[in-house]
C-alpha cells in the first residue's frame, strides 16, 4: 500500500516503521479485510466453489416451491385448462423479471465492496450524502482506501441535487433509515417463520406429512408438531458450525434435489402435453385475467410464492459473489425449477383433479421414495436461506447503532462475511419452535407468509433507485424503466398477498413490525444518547484544570476509557475523576468506529492525536471498523494500539523537528494525513462546544519531549506501562426520559429501551472484555 503524503519525512517514517511491521502485526487480519474479498474479481476456482456453496444456502426456499405453488393459486381447482397456461405463463415470468433480471442482473451490482442486503444499500448511499442521524462523520474517513467515492459530474445535477436534498431534509433521513429498518426487520421476520413455517406449516410440508400418514396412518398431529420441533431444534443447533460447514452440508443434497425435480419435470412435459411450451407467450396471461377478473387477482398471493426466497441471494451476497451467484442461478436454479413448473403444469392439463397435491401425484413410481426423503430435507433447508441472510443484515444493523451490541462471530477464516450470531440465533430458534406449537396447522400461514419477501422486494427497489440516481448516476430513462416496471409488479404482487392478511398473513407482518420497532426505539435513544453526550463534553484545553481540580494522581498501567464520541472529553470522565481521583500513566480515550464500508485495511485502524499537555501522555484514538470486520480479541488489540501509539510519537517527533528546521515555510504547507495521525483540519463535525479544541495550536497537539527525554525513552515507557496492565473502563449509562416529555417517549425510552438493555448482552461481552480489568462508571442521562 502507499500511503500519499507531502511531507518527505513522515513518508520516510511511515515506511520504515509502519510498512516493516505490517506483515507480522497484521497478516492474519488482512485473511478476513482484503485477501478474500468476494469481488466479481475472484478466480474461477473460487467462483465455482462459492457457487457449488451458494446452491445449498441460499436456493432452499425458492427451490422448494414447486412443491405447493400450485395448489396455493388454485385453492378452489382448476376451472378452465387453459388456466393452467395463463399460471404457467405467470410464473415463467415471474421467475425471469424478478429474481432474474432485477436481482441477478441489476441489484446484484449495488454491492457495497461485496457485501449485499438493505443494510448495504443504505452504506453506499451514506457514503456519497450524508444521512446518517449520528453525527460521528470525520474527513480522515474519506482517505481509507476501501472509502472510495467519486464526486458528483458537473454535467450531472440531479446527483448534486438529490445529494443536497437528502442531507438538508431530516424527514428524509428518518425515512430512508425507515425503509432500511423495514426491510432489514422483514427479512429477520421471514427468516424466524420459515423454519416454523417450512418445516411444520408450509404446504412443502404438509405434503410430505401426508406422504408419510399414507405409510403410517396412526401417525397422530400432535406427534408431527413434535416431530417439527425436534427437527427445529438440529437445524438452530447446526448453525455454530457456520453457512462454511453448512453449506456444503446442504448443497449436495438441494443439488440432488434440483437434479430430482428437472428430470421429473422433464418427464411429465415428454409424456403429458409438450404443448405447454405455449406458455412462453404472455399473451396466456392477458387471456387469463380476462377470464377471471378479481379471482386471476388473488390468484398472484399463490403465483408469488415460486420466488420467496430471492431477497436470499442479495442479502447473502457477503458469503459468496456476483458471479458465483449468477452463475448457480443461470445454470442450476432457473432450469430446474423452470423444468419443474412446466412439468407439473403438463400433469394437470391431464389430470386436473390433482391439483391439491400436484408435486407428489406427477412423481413416477420408482421415484417416489427418493424424491420423497429429499423433498423433507429440501423443506428443512429452505430456512437455512433466510437464517443465513437474516446473520449477515443484523451484523451490519449492530454498526448503526440499529441493535445491542453482541457477539459477532466469523465462522470461516478463509471467507469473509460469514458469520453466527448466539444470541440472535437463540431468540429466532425459541419464536419457530413457540409459532411452531402455538399454530400446530399453519396453513393460512402458508398461504400468505410471501408478504414478508415482497415488502423486502419494494424496498430494495427504491433504494436500488436512489443509488442508480446518487451513485451510479444512470440516465434517467434507464432509471425510470427499472423503477416503473418493477415497483408497479411488486405493488401489484403485494396487493394481492395483502388480501390475505385476515387469514394468516398478520403473523409475519406483525412480528417484522415488533423487530422494526424495536431496532427503531434502540437507535433512537442511542441517537438522543450520543446528542447529549456531545452538549456535555468538556473542551479537551480545559484538560489540565480538570485533573488539578480534582488532585488527580497517576497510578502505573494504562487505561482505555471507551467512549462513543469522537471529539472532546466525555462527560463520564469528569465523574469517574470525582469519584477517583486517580488516572493511569498512559490513558487513552477510546472510541470503536464503524464506518460505512464493508472492510477498514488494518493499516489504516488507528487515528490519534494528544489531548491536553504533553506531559500528561493523554490521548484520543479511534478505532476504525467496517460493518463486516471482526473485531480482535483484547490481548491482540491492546499490542496493536500500543504500537501504533509509538509509532504516533515517533511520527510527531520527526514533524516536529522538521517543522522546527523549516517553521517559515511549514506554516504555510498543509501536512497530508498519515493514516495512524489523523489531520491537522478540525472534524468533518464539529459542535459548538467542540470547536475550542480545534482552536488549540497545532504546537500544543503535539508531543514535544524534555531535553532528556527522548522518544526511545518514551516508546520504552509505554511498554513499561503496559507490563503494569491494562484497565478498561467503561460508561453504565442509565438513560431516562425527562420529566416534561411525553407518555409515549416515557414509554420507549424507560421500558422498552431499558428492557432490552437489561435483557441483552453488555457492550463489554460483545468487545470480549475480561471482567477483571474491566471497571464501570455509573451515570445516568435525562434525554
Amino acid at each position: 500500500m502507499s500511503l500519499e503524503v507531502e511531507n518527505p519525512v513522515s513518508t520516510e517514517l511511515t515506511n520504515r516503521l509502519s510498512l516493516k511491521r505490517h506483515d507480522s502485526l497484521f497478516g492474519d487480519a488482512e485473511k478476513v479485510s482484503g485477501a478474500t474479498y468476494h469481488g466479481s474479481a475472484a478466480s474461477w476456482a473460487r467462483t465455482l466453489h462459492l457457487a457449488f456453496q451458494s446452491i445449498g444456502i441460499i436456493y432452499g426456499d425458492i427451490g422448494t416451491s414447486p412443491l405447493y405453488v400450485y395448489s396455493s393459486t388454485f385453492p378452489d381447482g382448476i376451472k378452465n385448462n387453459d388456466d393452467l397456461l395463463g399460471v404457467l405463463s405467470l410464473i415463467i415470468y415471474t421467475l425471469i423479471l424478478i429474481p432474474m433480471l432485477k436481482y441477478v442482473f441489476i441489484v446484484l451490482y449495488a454491492d457495497d465492496n461485496g457485501d449485499g442486503g438493505t443494510f448495504a444499500l443504505y452504506s453506499l448511499i451514506s457514503r456519497y450524502a450524508k444521512v446518517r442521524l449520528t453525527p460521528n462523520n470525520q474527513g480522515e474517513d474519506a482517505m481509507v482506501s476501501n472509502y472510495s467515492i467519486e464526486a458528483p459530474n458537473s454535467q450531472l445535477k440531479r446527483a448534486q441535487w438529490l445529494k443536497q436534498k437528502l442531507e438538508s431534509s431530516k424527514s428524509a433521513k428518518i425515512a430512508l433509515f425507515t425503509l432500511t429498518i423495514l426491510g432489514t426487520s422483514m427479512v429477520m421476520g421471514d427468516g424466524t417463520l420459515t423454519p416454523a413455517i417450512s418445516v411444520h406449516g408450509c404446504p412443502a410440508m404438509l405434503s410430505a406429512v401426508s406422504g408419510i400418514r399414507e405409510k403410517a396412518p396412526s401417525l397422530t398431529q400432535t406427534q408431527v408438531v413434535w416431530i417439527s420441533v425436534a427437527i427445529l431444534f438440529m437445524l438452530f443447533s447446526v448453525q455454530r458450525f457456520g453457512t462454511d460447514k453448512v453449506g456444503y452440508t446442504f448443497a449436495p443434497i438441494i443439488s440432488i434435489w434440483f437434479l430430482l425435480i428437472a428430470g421429473i419435470g422433464l418427464y411429465n412435459l415428454i409424456a403429458n402435453d409438450i404443448g405447454v411450451l405455449r406458455a412462453f407467450n404472455p399473451m396466456y396471461i392477458v387471456h387469463y385475467f380476462k377470464r377471471n377478473g378479481k379471482d386471476g387477482w388473488i390468484s398472484l398471493g399463490g403465483v408469488i410464492l415460486c420466488v420467496t426466497g430471492t431477497e436470499g441471494m442479495y442479502a447473502d451476497l457477503g458469503h459468496f459473489n456476483i458471479r458465483a451467484v449468477q452463475i448457480s442461478f443461470n445454470c442450476v436454479l432457473f432450469p430446474s425449477v423452470a423444468l419443474c413448473y412446466i412439468g407439473q403444469a403438463a400433469y394437470l392439463r391431464k389430470f386436473p383433479e390433482n391439483v391439491a397435491d400436484t408435486f407428489y401425484r406427477s412423481i413416477p413410481g420408482p421415484l417416489f421414495w427418493p424424491t420423497f426423503i429429499f423433498a423433507i430435507l429440501a423443506a428443512i433447508i429452505a430456512s437455512q436461506a433466510m437464517l443465513s441472510g437474516a446473520f449477515a443484515i443484523l451484523s451490519k444493523a449492530l454498526s448503526l447503532g440499529c441493535f445491542p451490541r453482541v457477539r459477532v462471530i466469523h465462522t470461516s477464516e478463509k471467507y469473509e462475511g460469514q458469520v453466527y450470531i448466539p444470541e440472535v440465533n437463540f431468540m429466532m430458534g425459541l419464536a419457530s419452535i413457540i409459532v411452531t406449537i402455538a399454530f400446530r396447522t399453519t396453513t393460512s400461514i402458508g398461504h400468505a407468509y410471501g408478504i414478508c419477501v415482497v415488502t423486502t422486494f419494494l424496498i430494495t427497489t427504491h433504494l436500488t433507485t436512489i443509488v442508480m440516481l446518487l451513485v451510479w448516476k444512470k440516465h434517467v430513462i434507464f432509471i425510470l424503466l427499472f423503477y416503473v416496471v418493477f415497483s408497479v409488479t411488486e405493488v401489484v404482487y403485494l396487493s394481492s398477498i395483502l388480501s390475505k392478511f385476515i387469514d394468516g398473513g398478520y403473523l409475519p407482518f406483525c412480528f417484522s413490525l415488533v423487530l422494526m420497532s424495536l431496532m427503531a426505539t434502540w437507535h433512537y435513544v442511542h441517537v438522543k444518547r450520543y446528542w447529549h453526550e456531545l452538549e456535555h463534553i468538556v473542551p479537551t484545553n480545559e484538560m489540565k484544570a480538570l485533573l488539578e481540580k480534582n488532585d488527580v494522581q497517576r497510578i502505573p498501567g494504562v487505561g482505555l476509557l471507551y467512549t462513543e464520541l469522537i471529539q472532546g472529553i466525555p462527560p463520564v470522565f469528569p465523574r469517574l475523576i470525582k469519584k477517583i481521583p486517580s488516572v493511569h500513566s498512559i490513558f487513552v480515550f477510546m472510541s470503536i468506529k464503524h464506518l460505512p464500508i464493508p472492510h477498514v485495511v488494518p493499516l489504516e485502524r488507528f487515528l490519534f492525536r494528544q489531548v491536553g499537555p504533553m506531559e500528561q501522555r493523554m490521548f484520543r484514538c479511534v478505532a476504525r471498523y467496517g460493518y463486516s470486520d471482526r473485531l480482535e480479541d483484547p490481548k491482540d488489540f491492546v499490542g496493536f494500539l500500543v504500537d501504533r501509539l509509538k509509532m504516533f510519537i515517533q511520527e510527531e517527533s520527526a514533524l516536529t523537528q522538521y517543522e522546527g528546521e523549516n517553521d517559515e515555510t511549514s506554516s504555510n504547507t498543509e501536512v497530508s494525513e498519515v493514516q495512524t495521525r489523523p489531520r491537522r483540519s478540525t472534524h468533518s463535525v464539529m459542535h459548538s462546544e467542540q470547536v475550542t479544541e480545534s482552536r488549540v495550536s497545532s504546537h500544543s497537539r503535539r508531543i514535544t519531549f524534555h531535553m532528556d527525554h527522548t522518544v526511545e525513552e518514551e516508546k520504552q515507557l509505554i511498554d513499561r506501562e503496559v507490563e503494569q496492565g491494562v484497565v478498561y473502563l467503561m460508561g453504565e449509562a442509565n438513560v431516562s426520559a425527562g420529566s416534561k416529555s411525553s407518555i409515549m417517549k416515557k414509554i420507549v425510552v424507560n421500558y422498552v429501551y431499558s428492557f432490552l438493555r437489561k435483557n441483552l448482552p453488555a457492550g463489554h461481552k460483545a468487545l470480549s472484555i475480561p471482567k477483571d480489568q474491566l471497571l464501570k462508571v455509573g451515570i445516568t442521562y435525562e434525554i
